[in-house]
């Protein structure tokens, strides 16, 4: 039966690659075990053998690495429709943890059940397959951005980021969307202190380009806000580009 985590999986897929009404049907027929879980409660620890492939429903959350000393490097965000520990099915062995950032609903799926999957819909291997391809390029523009950007342009690019996929399921009309995360945990994803976080912040709502009360954030200058953070879209591989104006259609 068909159930909230089957539908944000097949609308994420459905972004990326060509599926058909069979394809869609055996992804709706997944096995699938939902849970809940606590702002900061890891999903998946480092270390950790894995049995099961998690689908994020709703909410935050993120992957990280610790170093010895207790500080933390965020290395993905991910936000609904997820399937942040795809390469699980291949490497058993978590070398990093996944954690949740909000109060989040996580959907378990059994390996056992995506490896049958995919042997008997090889379109829906090749979705699977294309998603961990945009999952290392995603990973390529996080590294070109902590290795050569500002710290003013790698906050505007992460925005940017964030606002797309988010609007690419319908959770960011109007160029507002929710932003759950502490100035402490953009830190830690954009390899800056807190001080230049809150002070780029500031940067960014004086010039206009973005307005946050809370967790909310709100994009004020869109074509602005991207060529501050040099952002362009290609890299998340949408097949249909995901439209950025305000008021306008969003995802065609």
């Amino acid at each position: 039966m068909t159930n909230d985590a089957h539908r944000k999986l097949i609308t994420r897929l459905d972004k990326v690659a060509e599926l058909d009404d069979e394809d869609r049907a055996a992804l709706s027929a997944l096995p699938v075990i939902i849970r809940d879980v606590q702002a900061d409660e890891d999903i998946v620890s480092e270390g950790q053998t894995v049995s099961h492939c998690c689908i994020l429903v709703e909410g935050f959350t993120c992957r990280y690495r610790n170093i010895r000393d207790g500080r933390r490097q965020i290395i993905a965000f991910h936000v609904p429709g997820d399937i942040p520990d795809l390469h699980s099915l291949h490497i058993h062995y978590m070398d990093h943890s996944f954690a949740a950032m909000t109060p989040s609903r996580v959907g378990f799926v059994p390996h056992e059940a995506v490896w049958s999957l995919c042997r008997e819909r090889p379109n829906v291997a090749a979705a699977l397959w294309l998603e961990t391809l945009i999952d290392g390029a995603i990973f390529r523009e996080w590294i070109v951005g902590l290795g050569r950007l500002s710290g003013k342009s790698r906050t505007a690019h992460l925005l940017c980021e964030l606002a797309v996929r988010l609007r690419a399921v319908q959770l960011a009309p109007d160029l507002v969307y929710h932003l759950p995360l502490t100035q402490h945990e953009l830190a830690d994803a954009l390899g800056l202190t807190v001080v230049t976080v809150n002070r780029v912040l500031q940067e960014l709502k004086a010039e206009n380009l973005i307005d946050r009360e809370r967790s909310r954030m709100t994009i004020k200058d869109w074509p602005a806000l991207a060529r501050v953070g040099e952002f362009d879209t290609n890299y998340l591989h949408f097949r249909v580009p995901v439209t950025m104006s305000a008021g306008g259609p969003g995802p065609r």
